[in-house]
């Protein structure tokens, strides 16, 4: 067995933890305590205006029964409204209230600040093929997740076979 430090699976769980404690620092820095999981739903939500928590929870991969702890926190901070469907009277969907728009605008350069920082030992040309090789890898495994990620412009992902990693 080979050693698990080089594994894809440790160094995905090692740059999700190095990625989450970057996130944090440079919003901290900028007088927010969001997580990365509630940005990515405010952001998402302010580009798609009206959705419901379930559409939200494919358009960020995450789980559609803890999403709804994700949403409430966000209401509770004044970021976003719930309202109900105007198509379906039994739905709810969800709005950015100004002051979440206003946390959007105010962080967005922090957050941008964290995504280069995640990548500073990368050259310009290695941060592309990494994304690139990235993306491939996330893609290619999409349906095997417990939260698939959905979405516009997204094809559905099919289970692959297991490959041994050379």
């Amino acid at each position: 067995m080979e050693d698990f430090s080089s594994m894809p699976g440790h160094l995905a769980r090692r740059f999700q933890q190095i990625a989450v404690a970057i996130f944090h620092a440079e919003v901290a820095a900028a007088s927010s305590d969001l997580t990365p999981v509630q940005y990515a739903a405010l952001v998402a939500v302010a580009g798609r205006p009206g959705i419901d928590q379930a559409t939200l929870a494919g358009l960020i991969a995450f789980d559609r029964t803890t999403i709804g702890g994700v949403v409430d926190r966000l209401l509770q901070k004044g970021f976003l409204a719930r309202r109900v469907s105007e198509a379906d009277r039994r739905a709810h969907v969800l709005h950015v209230t100004p002051a979440g728009r206003e946390t959007i605008a105010r962080i967005g350069p922090a957050v941008e600040a964290a995504q280069r920082t995640m990548l500073q030992g990368l050259t310009a040309a290695e941060a592309v093929r990494f994304m690139r090789l990235l993306r491939k890898a996330v893609d290619g495994a999409n349906a095997l997740s417990r939260a698939p990620m959905a979405g516009e412009g997204r094809p559905p992902s099919r289970p692959r076979p297991s490959r041994r990693m050379p």
